[in-house]
């Protein structure tokens, strides 16, 4: 009689070297007709293509396009000069690009303030998911940066901490791109409320699409229930937005979304999306 816990042991192993394979040889592929990347003013032309394609009769238009079609334009514009920012609060994103574009690079911020969930979901992601998890390290380590500029400067000067922890290594590696996909949402804070699909991203240098933009958590949930998508269990554990745990508490029913990020301090965003 057949053991069914090595039968079950024997086909994890498969599938394992089944995508180990495959990625190697998306890599082979992809590097074999990579070409230059295209100039800024190219780029913007770009934008302006997509906005013209995409966004209908403006922000929150019902004739905007949806965010498959968003991520299915990108995919065929930008091939594979394309990257996923994902903060593993969730798959979904990940989920959606990798349906147009298998093996694309996902961007994790390893900023080495992590909860637990949130770094064990980006492990699920690297070993579920047909796609290839790309962690983004800033130059300093926790204790090189506590020896450099004090203990805890989260907690004296958050704003920095997260230039030298997210920002600055998020430029850095996003010179390697076209274009960068974001999650954010309309929904997600007032900061956001006029977030576009297609934009040209000042900062970075690049193109940034946010697909997302109109949905709704309802939705992202919706759409992870259908596809059986990966979750972070703080999702749903009052943590509708998560970032590093120092900095991150649970939200009330009723309150902001983004309420619990950096709670009772005059600041809302990291800087990646301002």
């Amino acid at each position: 009689m057949t053991d069914p816990l090595s039968a079950l042991r024997d086909a994890a192993r498969a599938r394992t070297l089944e995508r180990t394979s495959a990625r190697a040889a998306h890599a082979t592929a992809r590097a074999e007709r990579a070409r230059p990347h295209r100039t800024p003013d190219e780029l913007r032309e770009v934008v302006a293509r997509g906005v013209a394609e995409l966004a209908g009769s403006g922000i929150g238009a019902p004739d905007e396009a949806t965010a498959d079609e968003v991520v299915a334009w990108a995919a065929r514009e930008f091939g594979d000069s394309m990257a996923v920012a994902c903060s593993m609060a969730d798959a979904v994103l990940p989920h959606l690009v990798a349906r147009h574009s298998p093996w694309v690079d996902v961007l994790f911020l390893e900023t080495g303030y992590h909860f637990a969930e949130t770094v064990g979901t980006r492990d699920a992601v690297e070993q579920q998911m047909d796609v290839t998890v790309v962690d983004v390290l800033p130059r300093l380590t926790v204790p090189e940066q506590d020896a450099a500029h004090g203990k805890d400067l989260w907690a004296r000067d958050p704003g920095a901490c997260c230039a030298v922890r997210k920002v600055e290594p998020l430029h850095r590696t996003l010179q390697g791109y076209e274009v960068w996909v974001t999650g954010v949402r309309r929904d997600e804070a007032p900061t956001r409320a006029q977030t576009p699909l297609v934009t040209w991203d000042e900062k970075n240098g690049l193109v940034k699409i946010n697909p997302f933009a109109a949905w709704t958590f309802d939705d992202l949930l919706a759409y992870a229930t259908e596809h059986q998508v990966i979750l972070n269990p703080l999702l749903t554990d009052g943590y509708p937005s998560i970032g590093c745990a120092p900095c991150t508490r649970r939200v009330a029913p009723g309150e902001d979304p983004r309420s619990g990020r950096w709670a009772g301090l005059d600041k809302t965003e990291c800087g990646l999306h301002v």
